[in-house]
């Protein structure tokens, strides 16, 4: 439930009859910050603090309204960052000099100071509810009456969008100013550290990032289809991509984060990376190599950085004209039960043959990039009727990584296929899906499906949580590396023991090695050594070895009836081939 105005006293400082006698700072203006909805109230804390630092002339506080249907917690964001709240009731006796606003639905109180609206999005692009009528309008315009007391001003980030607000609301003439778009610049400037985003997020090297992106509403790509992204999840096999979810604020203030996480439970327990609202959408769109999205500003957002993208959903609420109209005319379309994998595919392959597709649609929403701080502060201190401070303009700064997200993905439906390549060299391709999105598993479920493809189900048990897919595991994987094959060696057959369903148990080694034990007491010991047939022996050292890839192949050669001999295997993931050197076979 959003907080009501009696749950926030009224403020004697910085605000209050008597402030003066209890502040601080000298504060010859004040500054207040209008904030109603939890989308409104981030883009206010992520855009102000560079524009009023070091300057004591301004005195800066929150005025909360909780009336809209969106405000659960945007009081509880504002407290968290240390924000000085007062109750909307108390604006009126307030006296600011400015009123800023994230939010275009604001009923401030009668008075003379200015108002300035900065969108938290990109323009005027969507038809949202009226919360006064049963009508529509257009979001991002303040009320006609702010504009008839000449006390409103709208930042724009392109002078299309002054065209178009101007069209559709004449008294609006002569009251916008030219921004440009803070979080676009900032979303520019952090390109450089795209690596440290990724290696936060938990995308290894050699991994795709599909980033989904969803509006609210019903005709938002969640709204039509929650199921897609564990269908992403089922498709996309495991060891190449990662798949991220962006939900507008609104979906997660409306619905609630234990709604949504019992929602998406097949998808975050297949490792779905759910972005939480505040900031961290950033640098999860950073570092994104493709994003499916629908009529949100993300989408937008995701062109402006030149990502390959295609629609999942294009609502009817979408503003014709706009930006993001163009936008939706050259973007392909992501088939809701179409194959992600061969989509996804296609999308990155036609980016790559003309990756400036969405230059037209981009250019038409953002001005002179790289600018926005620096004349929003111009902007600012206009309206307050102070020089602004002798520091250098703010600049974009780069944005921080994500912090961590439980994404521990613990069993796997593991589908591969045992080839012989030339010289007699035994190859075996390895693809994996998480068990939680892969087809309804049973102990029928394993399979030979001809032409030398196996499936199995692969756990580890240390970590997973439904005991019905641990015992009926053909493969146990330990989570933690042994530092001794000694070490493996009983661990593997203590786990054998303890789940007789299961025919091999395989353990990581620190040394980089894996070793397997079979059912029956016998033991492999796979390095990431390159076998050098030439000289019969192993080269340099290529790297560590995943114990649940290692015990694929053992496992299908088992399943083949082909027993690996001493020497050389081919291992492929995806695009990748390694080789793995099998430097024992004994019991």
């Amino acid at each position: 439930m959003a907080a009501r105005s009696a749950d926030i006293p009224f403020l004697r400082v910085p605000v209050g009859h008597d402030a003066h006698r209890w502040s601080t700072f000298p504060g010859e203006r004040r500054l207040v910050v209008a904030t109603r909805t939890l989308t409104s109230t981030i883009r206010a804390l992520e855009t102000l603090p560079p524009v009023l630092r070091a300057d004591p002339r301004v005195s800066v506080v929150f005025a909360h309204d909780p009336t809209s249907a969106f405000s659960d917690g945007s009081l509880d964001l504002l407290h968290d960052a240390g924000c000085r709240v007062m109750p909307w009731e108390q604006l009126p006796y307030a006296a600011p000099d400015l009123i800023l606003s994230t939010s275009e639905n604001i009923n401030v109180s009668e008075g003379e100071c200015p108002v300035l609206v900065l969108p938290h999005g990109i323009g005027f692009q969507k038809y949202v509810p009226d919360s006064r009528s049963p009508r529509r309008r257009l979001s991002g315009v303040a009320p006609d009456a702010l504009f008839e007391a000449g006390r409103a001003w709208t930042a724009v980030s392109h002078p299309e969008q002054e065209r178009q607000l101007l069209a559709a609301h004449p008294k609006s003439a002569g009251r916008t100013l030219l921004i440009g778009d803070p979080c676009l610049d900032e979303l520019l400037v952090s390109g450089d550290r795209r690596g440290d985003y990724r290696r936060a997020l938990g995308v290894a090297d050699g991994q795709r990032l599909v980033l989904m992106t969803s509006t609210w509403g019903p005709t938002s790509l969640i709204g039509r289809d929650p199921g897609l992204p564990a269908r992403l999840l089922a498709d996309l096999p495991w060891d190449e991509y990662r798949v991220a979810l962006v939900l507008h604020p609104n979906v997660w203030s409306a619905h609630g984060a234990w709604h949504l996480r019992a929602l998406l439970a097949e998808a975050l327990d297949a490792g779905l990376l759910l972005i939480p609202p505040v900031h961290d959408w950033r640098p999860a769109l950073v570092a994104a190599d493709a994003v499916i999205g629908d009529h949100g500003s993300v989408t937008l957002y995701g062109a402006a950085l030149a990502k390959p993208l295609a629609l999942a959903a294009y609502g009817e609420e979408a503003v014709p004209g706009t930006a993001a109209a163009d936008l939706a005319e050259l973007a392909p379309r992501f088939e809701p039960q179409g194959g992600p994998l061969r989509q996804i595919e296609a999308v990155l392959r036609a980016h790559a043959d003309q990756p400036e597709r969405y230059a037209p649609a981009v250019s038409r929403a953002f001005d002179e990039p790289g600018t926005a701080l620096t004349r929003l502060r111009t902007a600012l201190y206009g309206l307050l009727r102070l020089e602004p401070p002798p520091t250098p303009p703010p600049a974009p700064l780069v944005l921080v990584p994500p912090g961590p997200l439980a994404t521990n993905v613990t069993s796997w439906v593991v589908g591969t296929r045992i080839e012989t390549e030339e010289a007699g060299r035994t190859a075996v391709t390895v693809r994996r899906v998480p068990a939680a999105v892969g087809e309804a598993w049973s102990e029928e479920g394993e399979g030979d499906a001809g032409d030398g493809c196996f499936s199995h189900l692969s756990v580890r048990p240390g970590e997973e949580r439904d005991q019905r897919l641990t015992e009926s595991a053909s493969v146990l994987v330990a989570s933690d590396p042994a530092p001794t094959a000694a070490a493996a060696r009983s661990w593997g057959r203590n786990a054998l023991a303890t789940w007789p369903g299961s025919l091999l148990a395989a353990t990581a080694l620190t040394s980089g090695d894996c070793l397997v034990v079979l059912r029956d007491g016998r033991t492999v010991l796979a390095s990431a050594d390159a076998w050098n047939p030439a000289s019969g022996a192993a080269s340099a050292r290529a790297g560590n070895l995943d114990p649940g890839l290692v015990s694929a192949a053992v496992y299908t050669c088992l399943r083949a009836g082909r027993p690996p001999a001493a020497g050389s295997m081919t291992l492929r993931v995806g695009a990748r081939r390694d080789d793995v050197l099998l430097s024992s076979w004994s019991p």
